[in-house]
């Protein structure tokens, strides 16, 4: 079944999500399938939900009521758990779409995912990491309402950047170009809060073009991600080095004078471009040089 056609049960914890998101939860799920089930979650007798009357109705989503029996105790948690598992054993949806920002839904997320169901999560940036990590993918929903976040909340460009590097490399190994959607699908796959939008982006491509290291160039209607071409051989930078370490007595106390100087003579010099990420390795490949620690000298 294509994904625009997997069909969702989306389930909203009434006691964790404001009503204000209730439009781009829709509009997200929208973009990935067909809600058939649109159930919210609480106690409304509270008058605190009242927010919630008019965006039910305009968004047909059927409120379920919860009393709270006891002081402390989150009824509404125990009332989706068993509505989502009554749902998944219909056999009537491919997905669930859990809107909270409470942690006590990650065993529910990893149940359903055991089942072969497709998780969509959704909450606040205040969510705890196991609940943003059970899902296959989560969404902020201060970034999806383009409100403001703090970039210690979501999954750093360095780490992003370290995996787009690994598929171009692993691809260069196989002799094959890579496209952009395939490092969107990794992205998503390996970062569950991945979304180019927590980086002011709109556009993958446009995020991709934005990293330094990398450049994006379009085929036909298909759009490909390559490191940036340094035009530079591992013979001319063997011989950089050995210059470099004859120049200074014979041996260079820090590796990382030798990076520096790769970069001052090649701006664009990038190790990932041979295969590597650790400049330490990319040392180590050249029969040349002895490395011990941190010096490294001529054989």
């Amino acid at each position: 079944m294509e994904q625009t056609e997997r069909r969702f049960a989306v389930l909203i914890d009434a006691d964790n999500v404001s009503p204000k998101y209730i439009k781009y939860i829709m509009d997200e799920v929208s973009d990935m399938g067909i809600a058939t089930y649109k159930r919210i979650y609480g106690d409304w007798t509270d008058t605190t939900k009242r927010g919630w009357k008019d965006v039910m109705l305009e968004w047909s989503i059927n409120p379920i009521q919860q009393y709270s029996y006891t002081f402390g105790k989150n009824a509404t948690d125990s009332a989706m758990i068993i509505d989502a598992m009554d749902i998944l054993y219909s056999g009537n949806v491919e997905g669930f779409c859990l809107v909270s920002s409470d942690s006590d839904f990650t065993k529910l997320a990893q149940r359903l995912r055991e089942d072969g169901m497709f998780v969509l999560g959704m909450g606040e940036k205040k969510t705890p990491t196991p609940f943003v990590k059970a899902c296959d993918t989560f969404k902020i929903l201060e970034v999806i309402a383009s409100e403001e976040i703090s970039k210690e909340q979501i999954t750093s460009l360095e780490d992003i950047e370290g995996a787009v590097g690994k598929i171009i490399t692993e691809n260069n190994n196989l002799g094959k170009p890579t496209g952009i959607a395939e490092v969107g699908s990794v992205l998503a796959k390996k970062f569950s809060d991945f979304d180019v939008r927590n980086f002011g982006y709109s556009k993958l491509s446009t995020f991709l073009e934005s990293l330094k290291d990398y450049e994006v160039n379009k085929k036909g209607t298909a759009y490909f991600i390559s490191d940036v071409k340094t035009g530079v051989t591992r013979k001319e930078l063997e011989d950089l080095i050995t210059r470099q370490i004859q120049e200074n007595s014979g041996k260079i106390d820090n590796m990382s004078q030798i990076y520096e100087e790769l970069k001052r003579v090649h701006p664009n010099f990038n190790i990932k471009q041979y295969g590597y990420s650790r400049f330490s390795s990319f040392l180590r490949s050249f029969s040349r040089f002895r490395i011990e620690e941190n010096v490294v000298r001529l054989k």
